[in-house]
């Protein structure tokens, strides 16, 4: 780990769960260039380390998780290509996270605004304190969402609710996201961070080649036909048939003992 070589985020490692802390709390985490920067980086050096097996990402402080892109950034832009490659830079990180072999759990500690809620979606499980506000904002200030604010809220809440959120800028609640399917669960904030560890360590313990397959298929058949993505299933997991931990755990199971996996 090089938690030592960041400067808005904050990296950790509790067990086999990674924990990357958004830290720039006097402007509610905004999502600058040099965040977004150590994010992909932090994340680049959790997928090496073999004993991380689940991410937690949350932010710093009570009231935010990311309040947003940096707005003094956005309002440098001077050119529809430096707004396009703005875009691009918040859509790669996102891409990465969804991409990553090792779950990330988004630990959603207060406001969740603009890139902040894009990131967000990114995650493959959401969790949400209490406090917590969800919104695509950006049309106030004469914007889109550009971090895959209009793709993944119409995927996860579908195109009326996607409709909703970016034409009008208006902010949810934590309950409204849940219903919405935003986020998975909403705790107290106090239990937030926990609860997001259990998570993570539920998912350590079990194959990781497995909870690897489960996220490539589930993300990758979400938008192909039911018979292509029935296929992409069935591949995936004749693939998991032929490893070292499926042995290791129809053995275990059978033999009533608690499984030792070996691959990674």
């Amino acid at each position: 780990m090089s938690e030592g070589i960041f400067e808005t985020i904050l990296v950790d490692k509790d067990g086999a769960i990674g924990v990357i802390t958004l830290n720039r709390p006097s402007v509610l985490n905004a999502l600058n260039a040099k965040l977004l920067g150590e994010l992909s980086f932090a994340l680049l050096e959790l997928e090496r380390n073999a004993d991380v097996r689940a991410i937690v990402i949350t932010g710093a402080g009570e009231k935010a998780f990311a309040a947003g892109a940096d707005i003094g950034e956005l309002h440098a832009l001077s050119s529809a290509a430096a707004g396009a490659a703005q875009a691009r830079m918040g859509q790669s990180i996102t891409r990465q996270i969804e991409r990553l072999r090792t779950p990330v759990i988004m630990a959603v500690n207060g406001f969740a605004l603009g890139g902040g809620c894009e990131l967000a979606m990114s995650g493959d499980i959401r969790i949400a304190s209490e406090n917590a506000k969800f919104g695509q904002p950006e049309v106030n200030l004469g914007l889109m969402p550009g971090y895959g604010g209009t793709q993944r809220t119409t995927r996860l809440a579908g195109k009326g609710m996607a409709m909703l959120l970016c034409l009008t800028g208006e902010m949810i609640d934590a309950h409204e996201a849940h219903r919405i399917g935003l986020v998975e669960k909403v705790i107290p904030l106090a239990d937030l961070l926990t609860e997001a560890k259990r998570i993570g360590n539920l998912i350590a313990g079990k194959a990781p080649l497995a909870v690897a397959a489960c996220k490539r298929a589930i993300n990758g058949g979400a938008h192909l036909s039911i018979d292509d993505a029935l296929e992409f299933e069935a591949l995936e997991f004749g693939t998991l048939v032929v490893t070292e931990d499926f042995r290791e755990g129809t053995g275990a199971f059978l033999e009533k003992r608690k499984p030792a996996w070996q691959a990674r």
